[in-house]
C-alpha cells in the first residue's frame, strides 16, 4: 500500500496565499504585495523615505515581478495554483533575486526596532499583533521554535535560516514551517 506524503512546502504557500488575499477574490495581484509593504510601514510608524521602507517595497516589486516571470502569465494576477508554482521556481532561481535572503533581510531589518539585530520577544509579538494580525494563543510558542539557540532573541541568522525552510523545507516542524501557523 502506498502512502501520500504531505507537501508541505505547497501547504505554507497555499496558506501564504490566502494571507496575502486582502480581497479574498481568490488571486494575488500588485496590489496585494503592495498592501503588504503598507501593513510593515503603517504598523511600523516608518516614513516613506526611510531606508527600510524602500527596501522594502523595493523586495516586494521584485518579487512580484520574479512571481509573474516564474508563472509565465500573460495578465498581472495569480491564481492559488499559480502563485505556488512560481513561488517554488523563484526560490530556486537566484539569477535576478534571492527571493529567501532579500525577502528576510528587508523584513527583519522592520521587526528589529532598536535595530540591535536581533529580534526579542516585544518585537516579535508587535510584528504578530500589527503585521500578520494574529492572535492566535499558541502564535507566541513559534518565538520559541524559531530561537533555536535559545538565547531568548532571534538573530537575523536564525530569521533567513526560518525564511530559506519556509521556501524550501518540506519538515512540518522546521521553525520556518510556522510563519503561518503549524502545519
Amino acid at each position: 500500500m502506498t502512502t501520500m506524503v504531505q507537501d508541505v512546502i505547497n501547504t505554507k504557500l497555499e496558506r501564504e496565499f490566502d494571507a496575502m488575499d486582502a480581497n479574498h477574490d481568490g488571486y494575488l495581484d500588485w496590489t496585494d504585495y503592495q498592501k503588504l509593504a503598507d501593513r510593515y510601514v503603517e504598523a511600523y510608524g516608518l516614513d516613506k523615505n526611510d531606508r527600510r521602507t524602500r527596501a522594502l517595497q523595493t523586495f516586494c516589486q521584485i518579487y512580484w515581478l520574479e512571481l509573474l516571470r516564474h508563472a509565465g502569465v500573460e495578465g498581472d494576477r495569480l491564481t492559488k495554483e499559480q502563485f505556488v508554482t512560481a513561488n517554488r521556481l523563484a526560490v530556486i532561481d537566484t539569477s535576478r533575486l534571492n527571493v529567501t535572503e532579500g525577502g528576510a533581510h528587508a523584513f527583519f531589518d522592520v521587526i528589529d526596532v532598536d535595530g540591535d539585530n536581533e529580534i526579542s520577544k516585544d518585537e516579535f509579538a508587535r510584528f504578530l499583533r500589527d503585521v500578520r494580525r494574529s492572535e492566535a494563543p499558541d502564535a507566541m510558542d513559534s518565538f520559541t521554535k524559531l530561537d533555536t539557540d535559545g538565547d531568548g532573541a532571534i538573530s537575523r541568522q536564525e530569521f533567513v535560516r526560518a525564511v530559506r525552510e519556509h521556501f524550501l523545507s518540506n519538515d512540518p516542524e522546521a521553525p520556518g514551517s510556522l510563519f503561518f501557523g503549524r502545519v
